[in-house]
């Protein structure tokens, strides 16, 4: 089994929690969790990863890491947390390196294959699709717009939290059905408390005007880098719509892959995760 390491690594004056494993001589991959996760969620992951000759660091991201969460909404623009990643690989000495996203990982992947994309040697986006395809299917598909009332709620000052928190944090635990007791105290840690839950609730109320509105949606173009999309087909947050008009943007390298899985594909897929992950970075070496 591999050994991880927590360390705190500093950028701009945010100083972010990171789980760190492997030899830093192999090629380095990034993980980036989604929400309500962190990083304990890549575990698994990273140790195949590392048992393949990568090294890997999964950050907890802005807002999730406590010394890292800024109090004013605007500072959770996708842009910042895409800035976030390089920012990372530069104090670390990175510089190329593979990219792997889930759930707002992954949204947050596609702004840096867009706007750092002499950076990443290969992109693996989770459950989510390219961002402007995404975007069109909440503004034009019946479908995927009635799976994402949840963000217009996430907008409401106050509410949401108390909500999720209430009757110890039911509403989060609900969430992490598919999650490990383990892996739910690490989770509560972080975001079982209303300032960490607020930071994370921020990466909606940041963007909620690009996915609600298209606002900037249209700076999220055409994509080169070598990308692997995986999707469940029973999942309950993203439709087939947006992930189907992914295809548009990929002018380099792309595979989807429809796995028989819910959004949480880690836990309900792993070995064929793994499996796909594994083989798209060996391609992209």
């Amino acid at each position: 089994m591999a050994q991880i390491s927590l360390q705190e690594v500093t950028v701009n004056g945010l100083t972010f929690n990171c789980r760190i494993a492997g030899n830093p001589e192999g090629q380095p991959v990034l993980l980036l969790h989604g929400w309500p996760e962190t990083s304990h969620m890549w575990i698994p992951l990273m140790e195949r990863l590392v048992a393949e000759g990568y090294y890997c660091i999964a950050p907890d991201q802005r807002g999730f890491s406590p010394k890292a969460r800024p109090t004013e909404i605007d500072a959770y623009n996708i842009r910042l947390l895409a800035d976030d990643v390089v920012g990372l690989a530069d104090a670390l000495g990175i510089g190329k390196f593979h990219l792997i996203g889930h759930d707002w990982g992954s949204a947050i992947g596609w702004a840096v294959v867009t706007f750092h994309a002499e950076r990443i040697q290969s992109w693996t986006a989770m459950s989510v699709p390219h961002v402007q395809a995404f975007g069109n299917a909440i503004r034009f598909d019946a479908k995927q717009r009635k799976m994402s009332r949840y963000m217009g709620w996430f907008q409401w000052k106050g509410l949401p939290e108390w909500a999720l928190l209430r009757k110890d944090a039911k509403g989060l635990r609900d969430v992490w059905r598919k999650s490990s007791p383990e892996q739910v105290t690490a989770y509560l840690e972080v975001l079982g408390n209303k300032e960490g839950l607020k930071a994370s609730l921020n990466y909606y109320r940041a963007n909620y005007k690009t996915l609600k509105k298209g606002e900037g949606a249209e700076s999220y173009g055409n994509i080169s880098t070598p990308t692997l999309l995986l999707w469940g087909k029973k999942d309950f947050a993203i439709g087939k719509t947006g992930v189907d008009g992914t295809a548009a943007f990929m002018k380099g390298p792309y595979r989807l892959v429809e796995m028989d899985a819910t959004h949480w594909l880690v836990q309900e897929a792993f070995e064929q995760c793994a499996t796909e992950i594994v083989q798209h970075l060996a391609q992209h070496k």
